[in-house]
């Protein structure tokens, strides 16, 4: 089984870029999108031509317009999905979309990004806060779970080009790294991390200075897997020649 997580900034830019002959190519059987930032209904053409490929999608658009939003695309049909978190501010931005399976659930993240401002940072720190609990509920019911998207993270020296000039920088403050940590330790698994122990790894690189051909990225792009599907972990690889977007594609695959 093969679970791509993909922030595209945009459906319909990355669609203008042949995002779904890519998407067709792949073959893959689930798909988390982040960062749709588009309705449903603006989307006709697009969703009859991935629904043409053989996929159930399921959207979570943010309530401001050209905003956030979160989808899933997938060839085997959920049991149940469940469209939000119940945190009224989290859900007006589209952060978090789950599809139930009969051996795991599957959810779509974009964990707000600090850079901004103080004012955003703040709202990470609470979305953080709250998320934690969330998941430790959530897992109680559904212990074979996935979360696979955008965490604005990244975890260690090794996932940023530069750690000393980032220190500083939203996305690499040492309560983010440490909040990461914490979530590893309770019992989550860097599911890239788990195959590759290799630096210069991103997923996310600035539109500025050339960064992408330079490969000054940051790794904030992950599937994070609960312990119990260790022994389901095939492998994991970040496809950074895809460029329908500021970020790549990253592509864990199951037994």
């Amino acid at each position: 089984m093969k679970i791509i997580s993909y922030n595209v900034n945009g459906i319909r830019s990355a669609t203008s870029k042949n995002f779904l002959g890519w998407l067709q190519a792949t073959n893959a059987d689930m798909v988390c999108l982040q960062e749709v930032k588009a309705l449903p209904e603006q989307l006709a053409e697009i969703l009859e031509l991935i629904s043409q490929m053989g996929y159930h999608h399921y959207w979570h658009p943010a309530e401001k317009k050209g905003y956030s939003g979160v989808a899933i695309l997938t060839k085997i049909k959920p049991n149940h999905v469940e469209v939000g978190c119940g945190e009224e501010w989290i859900d007006r931005e589209g952060r978090i979309l789950r599809a139930d399976f009969d051996d795991f659930s599957l959810m779509s993240l974009y964990m707000p990004s600090g850079s901004s401002g103080d004012e955003r940072q703040t709202k990470k720190y609470e979305f953080m806060r709250f998320f934690e609990g969330y998941v430790a509920g959530l897992r109680e019911q559904i212990p074979n779970l996935i979360i696979s998207g955008d965490y604005n993270i990244c975890h260690t020296a090794m996932d940023i080009h530069n750690p000393k000039s980032n220190a500083n920088s939203s996305g690499f403050l040492p309560e983010e790294r440490a909040w990461m940590q914490l979530f590893l330790d309770n019992g989550f698994i860097d599911t890239f991390r788990h195959f590759n122990k290799d630096p210069h790894h991103y997923t996310w690189w600035s539109f500025r200075a050339n960064s992408r051909a330079k490969n000054l990225g940051w790794r904030i792009d992950y599937h994070l897997a609960t312990a119990p599907l260790l022994n389901r972990l095939k492998s994991v690889r970040i496809l950074p020649d895809a460029v329908h977007s500021d970020h790549c594609p990253v592509l864990l695959e199951l037994v």
